[in-house]
C-alpha cells in the first residue's frame, strides 16, 4: 500500500502535464486542420522537422528562444508540402502525411550526419527552456493544482493559453468558422465568395505551428538535445486524441491528459518496481490506453462532414 500512496501523489499530476504538453499541442493543432477538411497524419513527421531545428538552432546561437522560433517555423514550413498535396493537388491525404512522415526521418538523419557527423542524437544545446520554469505568485501556493498548473516551463503555459485562443477563435471568430464551414460544407462557403482552398492551407498551416511547437517542447524544453525516435509516437497518439476528443480543442485536451496520465503511471511503475513483469509491458501501456479511448469513443464522435473528401473549383475559361 504504501507503495502506491507513493506513486499517486502531486509529482504524478506534475508529470501528467508536462508529458500530455506534446500531445496537446499536437492534437488541438490537428483539430483545426480537420476541421478545415484535412485529414492529419503528419503530425508525427511535424514534430520531428520541429525538435530538429529548435536544436539546431538553439546549439549554434546559444538561444533557446531562437530554437523556439525555429522549432515552430520548421513544422509549419513542412506542413504546406501536406496542404500542397492535398488541396492543390488532390492527393491522398492519408498517402500524403505517411509519405511526409518517412520523409522527415531521411532529412533530419541526413542533416544530423552533415551538422554533427553521425546519426542519433545531437550534442547537447548549452541552455534549455527548462531554465525559465516560472512559479507564479500566489497561485503555486495553492495545494495540488499550484504545481500542476502554476509552476510550469514556458511552452506548458502557452499551451494552456492555446486551448483557450483555439476554442474561442473556432467558435466565436468569423476566421474560425469560415475554417469549420470548409470541414462541414465547403461547397457553400465558396458560395458566399470564401476561398475553401485558403482556408484549407491556413488549417493545414496552424497544425504545422503547432506541431513544431510540440517538437520543440521534446527537444529544447523537457531535454537538451534532439534524439531520433523521440517523438515516440506521440504525433499519432494526438491524432487519436483529437479523435477521442469529439475534434474540440478542449476535447483533445482533455483526451492528451488521458493519455499523458497513463504514460506517467508506467513510468512510475518502472520506478517503483511495484509488479515483477518486464519493462516492455508497463512501456506499451499507454498505446494500449490509446487503442481502448479510441474503440469507446469514435463512434461517440462526429468528424466534420467533408473531412477528407477533395474539394475542386471547375473554373470556365
Amino acid at each position: 500500500m504504501e507503495g502506491f500512496f507513493a506513486i499517486f501523489n502531486t509529482d504524478l499530476l506534475v508529470a501528467t502535464i508536462r508529458l500530455s504538453t506534446p500531445i496537446t499541442l499536437a492534437a488541438i493543432g490537428a483539430t483545426i486542420c480537420e476541421r478545415s477538411g484535412i485529414v492529419n497524419i503528419a503530425m508525427e513527421g511535424m514534430m520531428i522537422m520541429g525538435a530538429f531545428f529548435a536544436t539546431i538552432v538553439a546549439y549554434f546561437t546559444g538561444s533557446p528562444w531562437l530554437g523556439l522560433l525555429a522549432g515552430v517555423l520548421a513544422g509549419g514550413l513542412f506542413s504546406l508540402i501536406h496542404a500542397f498535396a492535398t488541396v492543390t493537388l488532390h492527393l491522398d491525404h492519408t498517402v500524403s502525411g505517411a509519405v511526409l512522415n518517412i520523409l522527415s526521418f531521411g532529412i533530419v538523419r541526413y542533416l544530423m550526419v552533415m551538422f554533427f557527423g553521425h546519426p542519433g542524437t545531437t550534442d547537447a544545446i548549452s541552455h534549455s527552456l527548462k531554465a525559465y520554469q516560472w512559479a507564479i505568485p500566489g497561485l503555486s501556493k495553492i495545494p495540488v493544482l499550484g504545481p500542476v498548473f502554476f509552476n510550469q516551463t514556458p511552452i506548458v503555459y502557452f499551451s494552456f493559453i492555446l486551448i483557450i485562443a483555439f476554442t474561442f477563435f473556432l467558435k466565436k471568430m468569423k476566421l474560425g468558422l469560415h475554417i469549420r464551414a470548409a470541414g462541414e460544407h465547403p461547397l457553400a462557403l465558396e458560395t458566399i465568395g470564401v476561398s475553401v482552398y485558403k482556408m484549407r492551407y491556413l488549417g493545414v498551416l496552424i497544425s504545422g505551428f503547432a506541431s513544431g511547437l510540440a517538437g520543440a517542447y521534446l527537444s529544447i524544453e523537457n531535454a537538451v538535445s534532439f534524439t531520433e525516435g523521440m517523438t515516440n509516437g506521440k504525433g499519432f497518439i494526438a491524432l487519436a486524441a483529437m479523435i477521442s476528443g469529439g475534434w474540440t480543442p478542449i476535447g483533445a485536451f482533455l483526451a492528451s491528459l488521458f493519455f499523458g496520465f497513463a504514460d506517467a503511471l508506467q513510468i512510475r511503475f518502472q520506478i517503483f518496481e511495484l509488479f515483477k513483469v518486464p519493462e516492455e509491458l508497463f512501456i506499451i501501456f499507454p498505446y494500449v490506453m490509446c487503442v481502448i479511448a479510441v474503440a469507446g469513443l469514435v463512434r461517440r464522435s462526429r468528424p466534420p462532414k467533408a473531412d477528407g473528401q477533395d474539394f475542386m473549383i471547375e473554373r470556365s475559361e
